[in-house]
């Protein structure tokens, strides 16, 4: 649709609004149009920094009414660019920051802009978390809506498991709040389903003692050992207790090496932690071991300056079995040619609480295995193809060992509809039967897309 004829019905929409709207035409434009992933160029017709729930109803119904295409950035994470798009509208919730915590009921409320870091930042104030991103820059509301791993995993669940409630805008334009009393089927379908039921603007979480001191950080191998380092991580993850998470990686170390690294989470008591990471501190002749007592907010960080904003990524990624040898020398191999310093790969563990919790419980179906990603980072866009071609060769190298399905948050740029539908498993049938219900036009299509039942 062209902008001339929405001209009048745009500036009646701008009056309902009390953020802004943003225009191509407006100096802050070309920057509120950037995503975290430097790949994604697109150029929406408009951005809109909502200021509250009001902002988000009244877009909405506009992009519906308009028959324009509608995407949602929380933290602008999204590996595939599901945050913007061309020619349609953005909700940007950049803006709304707001959180609340109850120290005595242990719950917090937070809006749909706030990260990972700055949730953490408040609930750790009073001694409390709950099981967030490895990357402090996330947003909450992406992470949270396809699943959400992180280092509080083993002991309090994946973060939908400690999701209370939401308020959610559907289609129609209602603001519902959807929680385990009220719309217990769209409460099901949001914890995993991604963001094809509405848009949330305000996310409830289940809080628990944490810190500010626990058991965490890497150690970092020659990746000569890398070999004898990942055979040690598949036998001790399988060990560990709940209040440990885990991790295995191989990157491009300070001193611009390649090494193997292991990182590791406990959250129980800091002699609890001391015992539980001796093995992983007496294996090996490692280069670096930075494991020990640390502020959980310092664990929180562990992996962010991997992963600054603005490079050029691609992702793919997997769930798989075992560390079968066969597949760990091939990986190895495959790492050593890694074109860019910038490029990692690694592996995390589901194990604990998160694996307890039945397949149909919630719509997020992987309850086990080892989540394994290759990430492709560049700086130059005339690398593009060798560094795409490295990760979806890593991929390739992984499929023998693949135990089918994929983390929906990691779905990339160029998936298969079989990988979206594999990323929800057998739980797939029942939400498209619910976005049937909530979304039959399926307003809220840019996203890992569930399209409604026929």
């Amino acid at each position: 649709m062209a902008t001339e004829a929405l001209s009048p019905s745009v500036e009646s929409f701008r009056t309902q609004l009390r953020g802004s709207l943003i225009m191509s035409s407006d100096p802050a434009y070309d920057t509120a149009r950037r995503v975290w992933n430097g790949i994604i160029d697109k150029r929406p017709l408009m951005i809109v920094a909502c200021a509250g729930a009001a902002d988000v109803i009244a877009t909405v119904k506009f992009a519906r009414d308009s028959g324009l295409p509608l995407a949602v950035r929380g933290g602008g994470h999204s590996i595939a660019g599901n945050g913007t798009c061309d020619g349609g509208v953005v909700i940007d919730f950049s803006r709304m920051k707001s959180v609340r915590v109850d120290p005595v009921a242990r719950t917090a409320r937070a809006e749909a802009g706030v990260l990972w870091q700055e949730l953490d930042h408040e609930t750790q104030a009073f001694g409390l978390a709950t099981t967030g991103g490895t990357v402090g820059d996330t947003g909450i509301a992406g992470l949270t809506l396809g699943g959400g791993f992180g280092w509080l995993g083993g002991k309090h669940g994946l973060t939908i498991d400690n999701l209370l409630s939401v308020d959610l805008v559907l289609a129609s334009g209602e603001l519902v709040t959807v929680s385990a009393d009220q719309h217990p089927d769209l409460f099901w379908a949001i914890r995993g389903g991604s963001g094809n039921f509405g848009v949330v603007t305000t996310f409830e979480y289940r809080l628990h003692p944490v810190g500010p001191m626990i058991t965490g950080g890497l150690v970092l191998h020659p990746l000569a050992a890398g070999g004898d380092m990942l055979r040690f991580y598949r036998d001790f993850s399988r060990t560990v207790p709940d209040e440990m998470s885990t991790a295995a990686a191989l990157l491009t170390g300070p001193t611009g090496q390649k090494v193997a690294a292991m990182a590791v989470a406990h959250c129980g008591s800091l002699e609890e932690g001391a015992r539980a990471v001796r093995p992983l501190k007496e294996f090996g002749t490692p280069v670096m071991d930075v494991i020990g007592p640390m502020p959980y907010t310092a664990q929180q960080a562990l992996f962010k300056e991997g992963f600054p904003p603005g490079l050029l990524n691609y992702w793919k990624a997997d769930f798989i079995r075992e560390f079968a040898d066969s597949y760990v020398d091939r990986t190895l191999a495959h790492f050593e040619r890694a074109p860019s310093p910038r490029s990692a790969m690694l592996w995390f563990s589901i194990t604990g609480a998160a694996t307890r919790v039945p397949v149909t419980a919630t719509a997020y179906p992987h309850r086990g295995g080892i989540h394994a990603g290759i990430y492709s980072l560049w700086t130059d866009r005339a690398e593009d193809q060798q560094n795409i071609a490295w990760a979806r060769e890593g991929w390739n190298i992984l499929q023998p060992v693949s135990a089918g399905g994929v983390y929906v948050n990691e779905l990339g740029l160029d998936e298969s509809d079989d990988r979206v539908r594999g990323s929800y498993g057998s739980n797939y049938a029942r939400l498209a039967t619910l976005k049937a219900k909530y979304d039959p036009a399926n307003l809220f299509r840019l996203n890992a897309n569930i399209p409604p039942a026929r």
